[in-house]
């Protein structure tokens, strides 16, 4: 056999090989991936169950990631600038690190997720609860949405 044919052959037992390898990762793909959406939907369902856990808090989507997301009214611009401050205390001090926002001079907003995962972990819910504990009322501005 000559070198050509010879090549010729190994080139051809290396397709076959490589359209088998390529069967078995793909449909080793699909099924991650149909587990990871099985995954989705029980989480999805528990996170239901753990908000209820955290009052106040919200479960939204931005982009296909879910978060945590809670606001408040504070009394007035330095205010929000402590409320910020004391809750930035207790997530480092948790090792998070949530998305903070002080909106025009009295809107606070937080996001909570595990930016490692792109979603929500038990962490998130840990950290919304010790936010919720913090003593923040002498800061808050009293209406319906703080109570």
């Amino acid at each position: 056999m000559t070198l050509p044919s010879r090549l010729s052959a190994v080139s051809a037992n290396a397709r076959i090989l490589l359209t088998q390898l390529s069967r078995r990762v793909w449909a080793d793909h699909g099924r991650a991936m149909k587990e990871a959406r099985q995954s989705l939907a029980l989480f999805m369902g528990l996170g239901l169950i753990v908000l209820a856990k955290v009052p106040g808090w919200n479960l939204v989507n931005e982009g296909g990631v879910q978060k945590l997301h809670r606001s408040w009214k504070v009394k007035t611009f330095v205010k929000g600038m402590e409320f910020l401050k004391l809750v930035a205390d207790v997530a480092e001090a948790e090792g998070h690190h949530p998305d903070l926002h002080l909106v025009g001079w009295n809107n606070v907003k937080i996001d909570i997720w595990t930016h490692a995962i792109g979603g929500l972990t038990e962490n998130d819910f840990i950290l919304a609860a010790k936010i919720n504990g913090l003593n923040l009322h002498h800061l808050l501005r009293i209406t319906p949405a703080n109570k």
